[in-house]
């Protein structure tokens, strides 16, 4: 039976008990709206050892800015508590905003240099958001195994980071992008498209494979993948953020690719913003 806790003192607790027991707790974080995705990160905690699963549910205000879509934002609770109950998850955390941030919360968490590019630029204090809540979050559940997907690569190498960094007892680890059948990322804001948007958001997975496949047939020029990329995005898609190829550790630009390079993507589709990306020399071409 899957417990919920609304209030984070007694979520502590509870992953406090649970490791006097012996367990080995693993978490998931996450804004809630679950799909799939979600849940092979679930399932990836068992894999890792975890015997005591955790769900964080919680859509953090502080890492969106005023022109964001946080009250869009879809909340599904019900049917996400339902099925964390079928996969198993045995405590689900869904703290309401004052409970996480009360009268007076003043303090922030913040990085630089790796913050500073793609959604950094775009979505200023973006990551300061995110940084803070991973931080109480992980204060909260203490030593643990913690799972994040590589749909949202930037976020996961800046919590590594921040992990690293701050010698938090985590044991980080980031998963493969989960895709639908025809090759879209899993992604809580897809629920927005209609379903001839549904289909032009099929480009950014042409433009991944464009740059995959360039790459195969030798081309190392970065500027030349992200516009092989571009192409068929730019010919879909309302808008365009960025698409770029960077150093997949990094996030530094490059001269030239070498072994491996990160091919991210962030565009918008009438009001909704998609982002992916693939590291070529690393992972196989999205299907």
């Amino acid at each position: 039976m899957t417990e919920v806790i609304t209030d984070p003192a007694m979520f502590q607790a509870a992953c406090a008990a649970a490791r006097a027991l012996g367990a080995r707790v693993g978490v998931v974080p996450t804004m809630g709206a679950l799909h799939d995705g979600h849940f092979a990160l679930v399932d990836e905690l068992g894999r890792r050892g975890a015997t005591f699963k955790t769900v964080t549910l919680f859509v953090n205000p502080l890492q969106f800015a005023p022109t964001d879509d946080l009250a869009r934002y879809p909340r599904t609770f019900d049917d996400d508590l339902a099925r964390c109950r079928e996969r198993g998850v045995d405590l689900v955390f869904a703290p309401e905003p004052e409970a996480m941030y009360p009268p007076g919360f003043s303090t922030s968490v913040t990085l630089t240099g790796i913050t500073d590019t793609l959604e950094g630029s775009f979505r200023p204090g973006h990551f300061d958001g995110v940084t803070t809540v991973v931080a109480k979050l992980f204060t909260l559940v203490g030593p643990s195994v913690a799972v994040f997907g590589r749909k949202d690569y930037q976020q996961w190498r800046v919590l590594k980071k921040l992990v690293d960094d701050l010698l938090l007892p985590i044991e980080m680890h980031g998963m493969a992008t989960v895709r639908e059948s025809d090759g879209l990322a899993m992604s809580s804001r897809n629920r927005y498209l209609s379903a001839a948007e549904r289909e032009r958001a099929l480009a950014i997975v042409r433009g991944l494979r464009a740059a995959h496949a360039a790459f195969a047939s030798g081309e190392r020029d970065p500027m030349q993948l992200a516009l092989l990329a571009r192409a068929p995005i730019e010919a879909s898609f309302d808008s365009i953020d960025y698409v770029s190829v960077v150093d997949a550790d990094t996030l530094s630009p490059l001269d030239r690719v070498h072994v491996r390079a990160l091919v991210v993507v962030a565009a918008h589709l009438g009001k909704t913003r998609l982002i992916d990306n693939t590291v070529i020399g690393e992972e196989t071409s999205p299907l």
